[in-house]
C-alpha cells in the first residue's frame, strides 16, 4: 500500500495563489460595480439590475474574451499578461493606487512608466529650460516622454493636460486630435514613427512596457495597425525636418537632434532648431506667449 504525502510547501504556495485570486476577483468586481454605463460612455438600457458595468462590458472595453475576464472574476487559474491587466485597468479606470493593487494580486510588473524618472536630473531639466524658446524634451526608446521645456509643452497641445502614461508620441500621433491636426506632414510623420518604432522594438520584444504599448496602439488605432502590418523599419537615428502647424503662431519649419543623455543607449534629448528664419521669430513669440500667461496666472492667484 503506497501513502501519498503532500509536500506543505506546495501546500503553502497553492493556498497562497488561491487567496491572491480571489482577491483579485473581488477587487475586479468592485471596481466593475462603481462604474456606470455613462461613466464608461456604453448606453444604460432598459433592462439594467447589475449595478455598474457587466462582465461583457468591461471585456469589450478591454479588448478580450467575455469568457476570459468572467473566469478571472471567478478566480480560475488562468495566465494573464501585463498588457491585458493594463487594458482591463484602464477600462475599470484605476487611479495609480489602484492600479498599483491590482497588478500586485495578480504578482505582474506594472509596465505603465513612472512620473518621476530618477534619470531626469536637476541638470538635465535645466538644460531644458535654457534651450527656450527651442522646444526639447527627453525621451526614451519607447517614445515615452519624459520631461520637457515651456516651448515643447505648448507646441502641439497643452502636454501637462495630458495624464502622464498618454504623453508618448506615437499615442499622441494616433489617437490626440490636437496633436494629430498640428502636424502638418502627418501621413509621413506617422509612418516614420511606426517604423522606427518597429525597429527600436526588435531589441525589446519580451518586455511588458513595450508589448503594453503595442497592444494599447493596435486597440486604439486602426491606422495604427495597417501601418504595423506593413513591417517597414527606419533605424531611430534618422531624422527630416518636420512641420508643424502650431495653432497660435502658425507654421513652424523644425530640424532636431537627438542626443543620449548618457554613457549607455537609452533616455535622449531632443532639440528642435528653426530651420528659416521665420520658425526662430514664430518660437520666440510662442515662448513670449507661454510666458505672459504664466505671469496672468501668478498674478490672478
Amino acid at each position: 500500500m503506497t501513502t501519498m504525502t503532500l509536500d506543505p510547501l506546495a501546500v503553502a504556495a497553492g493556498t497562497v495563489d488561491d487567496v491572491r485570486r480571489s482577491e483579485l476577483a473581488a477587487f475586479l468586481r468592485s471596481r466593475r460595480e462603481r462604474i456606470s454605463p455613462e461613466q464608461a460612455g456604453l448606453p444604460r438600457g432598459p433592462r439594467r439590475r447589475t449595478p455598474g458595468l457587466r462582465r461583457e462590458e468591461v471585456a469589450q472595453l478591454a479588448a478580450v474574451g467575455v469568457t476570459w475576464y468572467t473566469w478571472l472574476e471567478q478566480a480560475r487559474d488562468i495566465q494573464v499578461s501585463a498588457q491585458v491587466l493594463d487594458s482591463i485597468a484602464r477600462a475599470l479606470m484605476l487611479d495609480r493606487g489602484e492600479r498599483g493593487h491590482l497588478f500586485a494580486l495578480a504578482n505582474s510588473a506594472d509596465p505603465l512608466p513612472e512620473t518621476d524618472c530618477p534619470g531626469i536630473t536637476p541638470a538635465l531639466r535645466a538644460l531644458l529650460e535654457q534651450l527656450e524658446p527651442f522646444p526639447a524634451c527627453i525621451q526614451n526608446a519607447r517614445y515615452d516622454i519624459l520631461a520637457y521645456n515651456r516651448t515643447y509643452r505648448h507646441l502641439l497641445c497643452d502636454l501637462d493636460a495630458v495624464p502622464p502614461q498618454d504623453r508618448n508620441c506615437l499615442w499622441l500621433y494616433f489617437t490626440h486630435p490636437d496633436w494629430r491636426a498640428g502636424t502638418a506632414d502627418r501621413d509621413e510623420a506617422t509612418r516614420a514613427i511606426t517604423a522606427k518604432f518597429r525597429a527600436a522594438m526588435a531589441e525589446h520584444l519580451t518586455e511588458p512596457a513595450w508589448k503594453c504599448l503595442l497592444k494599447r496602439l493596435q486597440d486604439a488605432s486602426p491606422e495604427f495597425r495597417q501601418l504595423w502590418a506593413r513591417h517597414e523599419v527606419i533605424h531611430p537615428s534618422v531624422q527630416r525636418t518636420r512641420h508643424l502647424l502650431q495653432p497660435r503662431v502658425g507654421m513652424l519649419r523644425l530640424d532636431y537632434t537627438s542626443l543620449f543623455t548618457g554613457p549607455q543607449p537609452g533616455a535622449r534629448l531632443l532639440t528642435f532648431t528653426p530651420a528659416d528664419e521665420e520658425s526662430h521669430d514664430r518660437l520666440q513669440r510662442l515662448l513670449a506667449l507661454v510666458r505672459a500667461e504664466e505671469s496672468l496666472a501668478r498674478t490672478a492667484g
